[in-house]
Protein backbone atom coordinates (compact mmCIF):
# COMPACT_ATOMS: atom_id res chain seq x y z
CA UNK A 1 0.00 0.00 0.00
CA UNK A 2 2.82 2.40 0.88
CA UNK A 3 4.53 1.76 -2.46
CA UNK A 4 1.32 2.55 -4.32
CA UNK A 5 0.93 5.71 -2.25
CA UNK A 6 4.47 6.69 -3.20
CA UNK A 7 3.60 6.02 -6.82
CA UNK A 8 0.58 8.35 -6.66
CA UNK A 9 2.61 11.06 -4.93
CA UNK A 10 5.30 10.88 -7.61
CA UNK A 11 2.93 12.26 -10.25
CA UNK A 12 -0.41 14.03 -10.67
CA UNK A 13 -3.08 11.50 -9.69
CA UNK A 14 -6.09 13.69 -10.73
CA UNK A 15 -4.75 13.73 -14.30
CA UNK A 16 -4.21 9.96 -14.13
CA UNK A 17 -7.84 9.48 -13.07
CA UNK A 18 -9.13 11.87 -15.73
CA UNK A 19 -7.19 9.98 -18.43
CA UNK A 20 -8.51 6.64 -17.16
CA UNK A 21 -12.12 7.91 -17.17
CA UNK A 22 -11.71 9.42 -20.65
CA UNK A 23 -10.28 6.16 -22.02
CA UNK A 24 -12.98 4.09 -20.30
CA UNK A 25 -15.83 6.13 -21.79
CA UNK A 26 -14.13 6.09 -25.19
CA UNK A 27 -13.80 2.29 -25.16
CA UNK A 28 -17.42 2.01 -24.04
CA UNK A 29 -18.65 4.03 -27.01
CA UNK A 30 -16.20 2.45 -29.47
CA UNK A 31 -17.87 -0.99 -29.18
CA UNK A 32 -21.44 0.32 -28.95
CA UNK A 33 -22.56 -1.23 -32.27
CA UNK A 34 -21.18 -4.59 -31.15
CA UNK A 35 -23.03 -4.37 -27.85
CA UNK A 36 -26.29 -3.65 -29.70
CA UNK A 37 -25.64 -5.92 -32.69
CA UNK A 38 -28.52 -8.36 -31.93
CA UNK A 39 -30.95 -5.42 -31.95
CA UNK A 40 -29.43 -3.80 -35.03
CA UNK A 41 -29.27 -7.11 -36.92
CA UNK A 42 -32.98 -7.68 -36.39
CA UNK A 43 -33.91 -4.15 -37.46
CA UNK A 44 -32.05 -4.32 -40.77
CA UNK A 45 -32.25 -8.12 -41.26
CA UNK A 46 -28.47 -8.36 -41.68
CA UNK A 47 -26.70 -11.43 -43.04
CA UNK A 48 -23.72 -12.80 -41.06
CA UNK A 49 -21.30 -11.18 -43.54
CA UNK A 50 -23.07 -7.81 -43.29
CA UNK A 51 -23.01 -8.03 -39.52
CA UNK A 52 -19.29 -8.81 -39.60
CA UNK A 53 -18.65 -5.78 -41.81
CA UNK A 54 -20.73 -3.55 -39.54
CA UNK A 55 -18.75 -4.68 -36.50
CA UNK A 56 -15.33 -4.30 -38.13
CA UNK A 57 -15.77 -0.72 -39.41
CA UNK A 58 -15.52 1.04 -35.99
CA UNK A 59 -12.42 -0.99 -35.09
CA UNK A 60 -10.59 -0.18 -38.32
CA UNK A 61 -11.69 3.48 -38.28
CA UNK A 62 -10.54 3.84 -34.67
CA UNK A 63 -7.12 2.43 -35.46
CA UNK A 64 -6.65 4.75 -38.44
CA UNK A 65 -7.73 7.83 -36.46
CA UNK A 66 -5.15 7.32 -33.70
CA UNK A 67 -2.37 8.90 -35.71
CA UNK A 68 -4.22 12.16 -36.59
CA UNK A 69 -5.30 12.59 -32.97
CA UNK A 70 -1.72 12.04 -31.82
CA UNK A 71 -0.47 14.70 -34.23
CA UNK A 72 -3.20 17.10 -33.06
CA UNK A 73 -2.17 16.56 -29.43
CA UNK A 74 1.40 17.58 -30.26
CA UNK A 75 0.24 20.97 -31.51
CA UNK A 76 -2.59 21.89 -29.12
CA UNK A 77 -1.68 19.75 -26.09
CA UNK A 78 -2.97 16.41 -24.92
CA UNK A 79 -5.66 17.78 -22.62
CA UNK A 80 -7.14 19.99 -25.33
CA UNK A 81 -6.96 17.12 -27.84
CA UNK A 82 -9.05 14.91 -25.55
CA UNK A 83 -11.67 17.66 -25.25
CA UNK A 84 -11.82 18.10 -29.03
CA UNK A 85 -12.21 14.35 -29.46
CA UNK A 86 -14.95 14.05 -26.87
CA UNK A 87 -16.81 16.95 -28.46
CA UNK A 88 -16.67 15.12 -31.80
CA UNK A 89 -17.88 11.94 -30.10
CA UNK A 90 -20.94 13.80 -28.80
CA UNK A 91 -21.72 15.06 -32.33
CA UNK A 92 -21.25 11.52 -33.70
CA UNK A 93 -23.69 10.14 -31.15
CA UNK A 94 -26.29 12.72 -32.19
CA UNK A 95 -25.86 11.59 -35.81
CA UNK A 96 -26.62 8.04 -34.69
CA UNK A 97 -29.66 9.15 -32.74
CA UNK A 98 -31.22 11.18 -35.57
CA UNK A 99 -29.96 9.83 -38.89
CA UNK A 100 -29.23 6.06 -38.87
CA UNK A 101 -32.05 4.72 -41.05
CA UNK A 102 -30.31 2.21 -43.36
CA UNK A 103 -27.39 -0.19 -43.56
CA UNK A 104 -25.28 2.45 -45.32
CA UNK A 105 -26.07 4.92 -42.52
CA UNK A 106 -24.99 2.21 -40.10
CA UNK A 107 -21.61 1.88 -41.81
CA UNK A 108 -21.19 5.66 -41.67
CA UNK A 109 -22.03 5.50 -37.98
CA UNK A 110 -19.31 2.87 -37.59
CA UNK A 111 -16.75 5.31 -39.00
CA UNK A 112 -17.92 7.95 -36.50
CA UNK A 113 -17.65 5.45 -33.63
CA UNK A 114 -14.02 5.12 -34.66
CA UNK A 115 -13.44 8.62 -33.26
CA UNK A 116 -13.79 7.11 -29.79
CA UNK A 117 -11.33 4.35 -30.66
CA UNK A 118 -8.62 6.91 -31.43
CA UNK A 119 -8.14 7.74 -27.75
CA UNK A 120 -5.50 5.13 -26.83
CA UNK A 121 -2.21 6.95 -27.44
CA UNK A 122 -3.30 10.33 -26.12
CA UNK A 123 -4.90 8.82 -23.00
CA UNK A 124 -1.77 6.86 -22.07
CA UNK A 125 0.54 9.78 -22.79
CA UNK A 126 -1.60 12.21 -20.79
CA UNK A 127 -2.00 9.88 -17.81
CA UNK A 128 1.66 8.88 -17.57
CA UNK A 129 3.15 12.26 -18.50
CA UNK A 130 3.39 13.51 -14.92
CA UNK A 131 5.14 10.38 -13.61
CA UNK A 132 8.91 9.71 -13.52
CA UNK A 133 10.38 6.99 -15.76
CA UNK A 134 10.41 4.34 -13.03
CA UNK A 135 6.62 4.70 -12.62
CA UNK A 136 5.47 5.31 -16.19
CA UNK A 137 4.82 1.62 -16.80
CA UNK A 138 2.36 1.36 -13.93
CA UNK A 139 0.72 4.66 -14.91
CA UNK A 140 0.24 3.44 -18.48
CA UNK A 141 -1.10 0.14 -17.18
CA UNK A 142 -3.68 1.87 -14.99
CA UNK A 143 -4.88 4.10 -17.84
CA UNK A 144 -4.86 1.11 -20.20
CA UNK A 145 -7.18 -0.68 -17.79
CA UNK A 146 -9.78 1.72 -19.17
CA UNK A 147 -10.40 -1.15 -21.60
CA UNK A 148 -12.94 -2.13 -18.94
CA UNK A 149 -15.20 0.35 -20.72
CA UNK A 150 -15.85 -2.36 -23.30
CA UNK A 151 -17.28 -4.57 -20.54
CA UNK A 152 -19.47 -1.71 -19.31
CA UNK A 153 -20.78 -1.18 -22.84
CA UNK A 154 -21.89 -4.78 -23.42
CA UNK A 155 -23.44 -4.83 -19.94
CA UNK A 156 -25.33 -1.52 -20.03
CA UNK A 157 -26.21 -0.94 -23.70
CA UNK A 158 -28.51 -3.99 -24.25
CA UNK A 159 -30.87 -3.20 -21.31
CA UNK A 160 -31.02 0.43 -22.43
CA UNK A 161 -31.75 -0.67 -26.00
CA UNK A 162 -34.51 -2.96 -24.73
CA UNK A 163 -36.01 -0.16 -22.67
CA UNK A 164 -35.57 2.89 -24.92
CA UNK A 165 -34.82 1.45 -28.37
CA UNK A 166 -31.31 0.93 -29.70
CA UNK A 167 -31.02 4.31 -31.45
CA UNK A 168 -31.85 6.09 -28.20
CA UNK A 169 -28.67 4.58 -26.70
CA UNK A 170 -26.66 6.87 -28.98
CA UNK A 171 -28.50 9.81 -27.44
CA UNK A 172 -27.70 8.57 -23.93
CA UNK A 173 -24.04 8.26 -24.92
CA UNK A 174 -24.04 11.84 -26.24
CA UNK A 175 -25.07 13.04 -22.77
CA UNK A 176 -22.83 10.58 -20.88
CA UNK A 177 -19.66 11.79 -22.61
CA UNK A 178 -20.13 15.10 -20.78
CA UNK A 179 -19.01 13.38 -17.56
CA UNK A 180 -15.39 12.70 -18.60
CA UNK A 181 -15.31 16.09 -20.34
CA UNK A 182 -16.14 17.90 -17.10
CA UNK A 183 -13.65 15.78 -15.14
CA UNK A 184 -10.96 16.51 -17.74
CA UNK A 185 -11.59 20.27 -17.61
CA UNK A 186 -11.66 20.46 -13.81
CA UNK A 187 -9.01 17.99 -12.70
CA UNK A 188 -6.51 17.30 -15.50
CA UNK A 189 -3.36 19.31 -16.12
CA UNK A 190 -1.18 19.22 -19.20
CA UNK A 191 1.95 17.16 -18.34
CA UNK A 192 5.31 18.91 -18.27
CA UNK A 193 7.10 16.26 -20.39
CA UNK A 194 6.72 18.29 -23.58
CA UNK A 195 9.22 17.41 -26.27
CA UNK A 196 9.75 18.78 -29.75
CA UNK A 197 7.10 17.76 -32.23
CA UNK A 198 7.84 14.36 -33.74
CA UNK A 199 7.97 14.32 -37.52
CA UNK A 200 5.92 11.84 -39.54
CA UNK A 201 9.06 9.78 -40.19
CA UNK A 202 9.95 9.77 -36.49
CA UNK A 203 6.43 8.63 -35.66
CA UNK A 204 6.59 5.64 -37.99
CA UNK A 205 10.32 4.95 -37.48
CA UNK A 206 9.71 1.67 -35.64
CA UNK A 207 7.94 0.32 -38.74
CA UNK A 208 11.17 0.60 -40.71
CA UNK A 209 12.55 -2.09 -38.40
CA UNK A 210 11.66 -5.78 -38.19
CA UNK A 211 11.00 -5.49 -34.47
CA UNK A 212 8.37 -2.81 -35.04
CA UNK A 213 6.39 -5.05 -37.36
CA UNK A 214 6.74 -8.06 -35.07
CA UNK A 215 5.45 -6.06 -32.11
CA UNK A 216 2.59 -4.64 -34.18
CA UNK A 217 1.51 -8.06 -35.45
CA UNK A 218 1.63 -9.59 -31.97
CA UNK A 219 -0.46 -6.67 -30.70
CA UNK A 220 -2.82 -7.35 -33.58
CA UNK A 221 -3.46 -10.75 -31.99
CA UNK A 222 -3.61 -9.65 -28.33
CA UNK A 223 -5.39 -6.29 -28.45
CA UNK A 224 -6.98 -6.95 -31.85
CA UNK A 225 -8.34 -10.21 -30.49
CA UNK A 226 -9.60 -8.48 -27.35
CA UNK A 227 -11.49 -5.68 -29.10
CA UNK A 228 -12.62 -7.84 -32.04
CA UNK A 229 -14.02 -10.62 -29.87
CA UNK A 230 -15.66 -8.15 -27.47
CA UNK A 231 -17.46 -6.62 -30.45
CA UNK A 232 -18.42 -10.00 -31.92
CA UNK A 233 -19.47 -12.03 -28.86
CA UNK A 234 -22.92 -10.48 -28.22
CA UNK A 235 -23.94 -11.62 -31.72
CA UNK A 236 -22.28 -15.00 -31.22
CA UNK A 237 -24.07 -15.73 -27.95
CA UNK A 238 -27.40 -14.56 -29.35
CA UNK A 239 -27.14 -16.54 -32.61
CA UNK A 240 -25.38 -19.65 -31.34
CA UNK A 241 -27.08 -20.26 -27.99
CA UNK A 242 -30.40 -18.46 -28.35
CA UNK A 243 -29.94 -16.41 -25.16
CA UNK A 244 -31.71 -13.08 -24.83
CA UNK A 245 -30.05 -9.92 -26.13
CA UNK A 246 -29.46 -8.71 -22.59
CA UNK A 247 -28.00 -12.05 -21.49
CA UNK A 248 -25.67 -12.01 -24.50
CA UNK A 249 -24.26 -8.71 -23.27
CA UNK A 250 -23.90 -9.99 -19.70
CA UNK A 251 -21.99 -13.08 -20.82
CA UNK A 252 -19.70 -10.97 -23.00
CA UNK A 253 -19.08 -8.65 -20.04
CA UNK A 254 -17.63 -11.51 -17.99
CA UNK A 255 -14.93 -12.14 -20.57
CA UNK A 256 -14.28 -8.49 -21.45
CA UNK A 257 -13.91 -7.47 -17.81
CA UNK A 258 -11.39 -10.25 -17.26
CA UNK A 259 -9.33 -9.13 -20.26
CA UNK A 260 -9.24 -5.51 -19.09
CA UNK A 261 -8.40 -6.35 -15.47
CA UNK A 262 -5.59 -8.80 -16.25
CA UNK A 263 -3.75 -6.29 -18.46
CA UNK A 264 -2.09 -4.78 -15.38
CA UNK A 265 -1.17 -8.27 -14.10
CA UNK A 266 0.43 -9.06 -17.46
CA UNK A 267 2.74 -6.07 -17.18
CA UNK A 268 3.61 -6.90 -13.57
CA UNK A 269 4.28 -10.55 -14.40
CA UNK A 270 6.43 -9.60 -17.39
CA UNK A 271 8.63 -7.36 -15.23
CA UNK A 272 9.47 -10.41 -13.13
CA UNK A 273 9.26 -13.33 -15.57
CA UNK A 274 10.02 -11.59 -18.86
CA UNK A 275 7.77 -10.29 -21.64
CA UNK A 276 8.83 -12.99 -24.11
CA UNK A 277 8.12 -15.78 -21.63
CA UNK A 278 4.75 -14.27 -20.77
CA UNK A 279 3.77 -13.80 -24.42
CA UNK A 280 4.77 -17.40 -25.18
CA UNK A 281 2.23 -18.69 -22.68
CA UNK A 282 -0.33 -16.08 -23.77
CA UNK A 283 -0.23 -16.99 -27.46
CA UNK A 284 -0.43 -20.72 -26.73
CA UNK A 285 -3.41 -20.26 -24.40
CA UNK A 286 -5.19 -18.02 -26.93
CA UNK A 287 -4.73 -20.55 -29.75
CA UNK A 288 -5.89 -23.54 -27.70
CA UNK A 289 -8.86 -21.75 -26.14
CA UNK A 290 -10.13 -20.41 -29.47
CA UNK A 291 -10.07 -23.89 -31.00
CA UNK A 292 -11.87 -25.26 -27.94
CA UNK A 293 -14.59 -22.62 -28.32
CA UNK A 294 -14.99 -23.51 -31.98
CA UNK A 295 -15.39 -27.24 -31.32
CA UNK A 296 -17.24 -27.02 -27.98
CA UNK A 297 -20.34 -29.26 -27.96
CA UNK A 298 -22.91 -26.48 -27.67
CA UNK A 299 -22.36 -25.96 -23.94
CA UNK A 300 -22.97 -22.37 -22.89
CA UNK A 301 -21.15 -22.83 -19.56
CA UNK A 302 -18.07 -24.45 -21.11
CA UNK A 303 -17.89 -21.84 -23.88
CA UNK A 304 -18.11 -18.98 -21.39
CA UNK A 305 -15.42 -20.42 -19.11
CA UNK A 306 -13.05 -21.03 -22.02
CA UNK A 307 -13.65 -17.50 -23.34
CA UNK A 308 -12.88 -16.04 -19.91
CA UNK A 309 -9.55 -17.91 -19.98
CA UNK A 310 -8.92 -16.67 -23.52
CA UNK A 311 -9.63 -13.04 -22.57
CA UNK A 312 -7.42 -13.31 -19.49
CA UNK A 313 -4.58 -14.39 -21.79
CA UNK A 314 -5.29 -11.60 -24.26
CA UNK A 315 -5.29 -9.01 -21.47
CA UNK A 316 -2.03 -10.34 -20.04
CA UNK A 317 -0.56 -10.27 -23.54
CA UNK A 318 -1.40 -6.59 -23.96
CA UNK A 319 0.42 -5.79 -20.72
CA UNK A 320 3.38 -8.03 -21.62
CA UNK A 321 3.91 -6.47 -25.02
CA UNK A 322 4.01 -2.96 -23.60
CA UNK A 323 6.55 -4.14 -21.02
CA UNK A 324 8.86 -4.88 -23.96
CA UNK A 325 8.27 -1.64 -25.91
CA UNK A 326 10.25 0.68 -23.58
CA UNK A 327 13.09 -1.86 -23.46
CA UNK A 328 13.36 -1.89 -27.25
CA UNK A 329 12.76 1.85 -27.81
CA UNK A 330 13.87 3.53 -24.56
CA UNK A 331 14.28 6.97 -26.14
CA UNK A 332 11.03 6.96 -28.13
CA UNK A 333 8.68 4.76 -26.14
CA UNK A 334 5.59 6.96 -26.57
CA UNK A 335 6.02 7.35 -30.33
CA UNK A 336 6.77 3.65 -30.93
CA UNK A 337 3.94 2.57 -28.63
CA UNK A 338 1.48 4.82 -30.41
CA UNK A 339 2.29 3.40 -33.84
CA UNK A 340 2.32 -0.20 -32.59
CA UNK A 341 -1.05 0.43 -30.96
CA UNK A 342 -2.42 1.85 -34.20
CA UNK A 343 -1.23 -0.97 -36.48
CA UNK A 344 -2.07 -3.64 -33.92
CA UNK A 345 -5.62 -2.40 -33.43
CA UNK A 346 -6.29 -3.01 -37.12
CA UNK A 347 -6.11 -6.73 -36.32
CA UNK A 348 -9.37 -6.38 -34.43
CA UNK A 349 -11.18 -5.70 -37.70
CA UNK A 350 -10.28 -9.19 -38.92
CA UNK A 351 -12.19 -10.97 -36.17
CA UNK A 352 -15.84 -10.05 -36.87
CA UNK A 353 -15.25 -10.22 -40.63
CA UNK A 354 -13.71 -13.69 -40.40
CA UNK A 355 -16.52 -14.90 -38.16
CA UNK A 356 -19.25 -13.50 -40.41
CA UNK A 357 -17.75 -14.95 -43.58
CA UNK A 358 -17.17 -18.33 -41.89
CA UNK A 359 -20.78 -18.51 -40.76
CA UNK A 360 -22.28 -17.37 -44.07
CA UNK A 361 -20.18 -19.41 -46.48
CA UNK A 362 -19.02 -22.41 -44.42
CA UNK A 363 -22.08 -22.77 -42.21
CA UNK A 364 -20.26 -22.49 -38.88
CA UNK A 365 -18.23 -20.05 -36.79
CA UNK A 366 -15.62 -22.79 -36.27
CA UNK A 367 -13.32 -21.73 -39.08
CA UNK A 368 -13.29 -18.13 -37.90
CA UNK A 369 -12.00 -19.30 -34.53
CA UNK A 370 -9.48 -21.62 -36.18
CA UNK A 371 -8.23 -18.81 -38.44
CA UNK A 372 -7.48 -16.55 -35.47
CA UNK A 373 -5.92 -19.44 -33.51
CA UNK A 374 -3.54 -20.06 -36.43
CA UNK A 375 -2.59 -16.36 -36.45
CA UNK A 376 -1.73 -16.65 -32.77
CA UNK A 377 0.51 -19.66 -33.39
CA UNK A 378 2.15 -17.93 -36.35
CA UNK A 379 3.00 -14.92 -34.17
CA UNK A 380 4.37 -17.25 -31.51
CA UNK A 381 6.71 -18.83 -34.06
CA UNK A 382 7.90 -15.45 -35.34
CA UNK A 383 8.50 -14.15 -31.82
CA UNK A 384 10.49 -17.21 -30.74
CA UNK A 385 12.77 -16.80 -33.76
CA UNK A 386 13.21 -13.05 -33.20
CA UNK A 387 13.83 -13.32 -29.46
CA UNK A 388 17.16 -15.04 -30.13
CA UNK A 389 18.51 -11.70 -31.35
CA UNK A 390 16.54 -9.68 -28.79
CA UNK A 391 18.25 -11.45 -25.90
CA UNK A 392 21.65 -10.76 -27.45
CA UNK A 393 21.07 -7.03 -27.85
CA UNK A 394 18.44 -5.21 -25.77
CA UNK A 395 16.82 -7.73 -23.38
CA UNK A 396 17.82 -10.39 -20.91
CA UNK A 397 16.78 -14.02 -21.35
CA UNK A 398 13.01 -14.35 -21.44
CA UNK A 399 12.47 -10.66 -22.19
CA UNK A 400 13.43 -9.16 -18.84
CA UNK A 401 14.91 -5.69 -18.58
CA UNK A 402 18.63 -5.70 -19.27
CA UNK A 403 20.93 -4.35 -16.57
CA UNK A 404 23.68 -2.48 -18.41
CA UNK A 405 27.24 -3.05 -17.19
CA UNK A 406 28.56 -0.06 -15.30
CA UNK A 407 31.75 0.17 -17.38
CA UNK A 408 30.46 -1.03 -20.75
CA UNK A 409 32.84 0.10 -23.47
CA UNK A 410 31.64 2.39 -26.30
CA UNK A 411 32.44 -0.34 -28.81
CA UNK A 412 30.16 -2.80 -27.02
CA UNK A 413 27.35 -0.25 -26.84
CA UNK A 414 27.75 0.61 -30.52
CA UNK A 415 27.63 -3.05 -31.50
CA UNK A 416 24.47 -3.55 -29.46
CA UNK A 417 22.81 -0.62 -31.15
CA UNK A 418 23.77 -1.88 -34.59
CA UNK A 419 22.40 -5.33 -33.78
CA UNK A 420 19.14 -3.86 -32.54
CA UNK A 421 18.70 -1.95 -35.79
CA UNK A 422 19.32 -4.97 -38.02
Amino acid sequence: MSSFKNFLQSGHSPTLFAAFLYFSFSCCIWVLNGAMAPFIGETFNLSPAQKGLMLSVPIIAGALMRFPLGILSQYIGRKKATLVEMGLIAVAMLFGFFFVKSFNNLLAMGVLLGIAGASFGVALSLGSGWFPPQHKGLAMGLVGAGNVGTAVSVLVAPPLALWLGWQAVYGVAAVAILVPMVVMVVFAKEPPDVNAHSSFREHIACLFEKDGWVFSLIYGVTFGGFIGLTTFLPSYYYDQFGVSKVQAGQLTMLAAFMGAAVRIVGGWLSDRWGGVNTLTVVLLVVAVSLVLVGVSPGSLAVTTLVLIVCFAALGAGNGALFQLVPLRWPASTAVAGSMIGEIGALGGGLVPNAMGLSKQYLGSYLWGFVFFAMLSLAMLGVMRVMQIRWTRTWAEKGGRARVAPVHASPAVNNNSRKAARS
